[in-house]
């Protein structure tokens, strides 16, 4: 162990390809609903009904093209990048005539234009979902195993980079000064900019990262440390939890569904809410989730000091109140208010750290309980858990907004992490006090 040291560098780059996926995604959330209101009207029912497409998907996608990149024969380029370079040209092509038909829907309606963008919509969809997982696997084939935990955190950073320059470039571009009274706005130039970020990434992955010969080298490296696998192989994997854990880790998969349908449903309906509520353009809305975003990023080592301090389950029944309050903050300053204010801007920066102390825990409680041949399919509940709340809430959150009141999104999602409160104070497994850690070691335990 101590004549390995992480070359991070290559972790960085390796991470590009991550980059690119969540400033697609960032964009994807923040503007397909606004689209799908305000340019071709449907309600907030069938829009929610859309935004939940891509968890539906993602839960047979990702495993799919996961398998199957596994399976690929070692081309050239690898057994991942293919999938990458694949999926990415694909995503670009179709991400770019979404904004076309938007206008083009604007400027003069048609049904065949509405049929149009759902149907490009939806193989934009497709496409984002074959090459997720290989880019994920990118990182354990060219990293040994005990430095994967460091190098998961520098890939989520990545991530957070990719959220933030999306977020960056539409406060800019789109502040409300620009957008106040329009009854259209062209989204073309914040596709375009994205798309360029997507392949700039993949592109300078590609011409730094041979995948090949650093994966080879991995395998030949593991094949010498056999000790690397014992924990992984120390059982048949076919024991039973005890009842007590068993209860506990119900418990705690409940709570990782509610918590993401809370801060789900905000995410996913907050630009048409500051949109329909308060009549700001989409520029202060991405100002609001960039200033979350920072404030998670910021927020992570102090979190995983305090984790190993307190313990796992207390940072992240903390994180839920404050979560909580900060929802119902939302409600009270977004009321009467016809501009995002800085005290708006101070609960969002207060909602990262809150989603920094649950994300951060969440994912090593639920590994906690299982046994190390056991991860990889714990890791597969905790999946299930969150990615379930997230093709409901979109709609559920939706009909409410259209049947009660656009000012609902934020009480549903105070109530609904509030509730995961309740289910965690029956969580009585799966907590650990780790040593301290600094620096990037505090962002090993990040949900990827």
């Amino acid at each position: 162990m101590n004549e390995l040291k992480l070359n991070n560098k290559r972790t960085i780059l390796v991470g590009l390809a991550f980059l690119s996926i969540c400033a697609f995604w960032q964009m994807y959330d923040n503007l397909v609903p606004l689209i799908l209101g305000r340019t071709f009207h449907m309600d907030e029912s069938l829009t929610g009904v859309i935004m939940a497409a891509d968890n539906i998907l993602a839960l047979f996608l990702l495993p799919l093209f996961g398998s199957l990149s596994d399976r690929c024969r070692e081309t050239r380029v690898g057994r991942r990048t293919p999938f990458i370079l694949a999926g990415t040209g694909a995503a670009v092509v179709l991400m770019n005539l979404l904004p076309i038909l938007d206008n083009s829907y604007a400027a003069q309606a048609a049904p065949f234009k509405l049929v149009s963008f759902v149907i490009v919509l939806g193989l934009l969809l497709v496409a984002m979902g074959t090459y997720r997982s290989p880019a994920v696997a990118l990182m354990p084939d060219v990293t040994p195993k005990p430095l994967r935990s460091r190098a998961n955190a520098i890939i989520n950073l990545m991530g957070a980079v990719g959220g933030v320059l999306y977020l960056g470039v539409t406060a800019a571009l789109y502040p409300a000064a620009r957008t106040q009274g329009l009854d259209h706005v062209n989204y073309q130039p914040l596709f375009v900019i994205v798309s360029v970020i997507m392949l700039a990434s993949v592109a300078v992955l590609l011409l730094t990262i041979r995948e090949p010969r650093l994966a080879a080298e991995n395998r030949v490296l593991e094949q010498r440390h056999p000790e690397w696998n014992l924990a992984e192989d120390d059982g048949s994997g076919s024991e039973r939890l005890p009842a007590a854990v068993k209860r506990s880790l119900g418990f705690l998969l409940a709570s990782i569904a509610l918590w993401y349908a809370g801060y789900n449903g905000v995410t996913t309906w907050f630009s048409t809410y500051v949109s329909e509520v308060m009549g700001e353009g989409i520029g202060g809305t991405a100002t609001c989730l960039m200033v979350a975003t920072v404030g998670a990023i910021v927020s992570y080592i102090p979190i995983g000091i305090v984790a190993s301090r307190v313990g796992r389950r207390r940072t992240i029944m903390a994180g839920v109140v404050l979560l909580a309050a900060c929802f119902m903050a939302g409600f009270l300053l977004t009321r009467h208010s016809h501009a995002i204010t800085p005290l708006m801007y101070a609960a969002f920066a207060l909602v990262g750290l809150a989603w920094a102390a649950i994300n951060v825990n969440s994912l090593p409680m639920v590994v906690e309980i299982c046994r190390g041949s056991d991860v990889g399919k714990f890791t597969g509940y905790y999946y299930t858990a969150s990615m379930a709340a997230q093709v409901i809430t979109p709609v559920l959150a939706g009909t409410l907004m259209k049947h009660i009141s656009y000012q609902i999104l934020f009480p549903y999602a105070a109530i609904f992490v509030a509730l995961s409160f309740v289910t965690m104070c029956f969580v009585r497994h799966g907590d650990s006090r780790a040593s301290v850690k600094r620096g990037l070691d505090a962002f090993e335990d990040m949900d990827g």
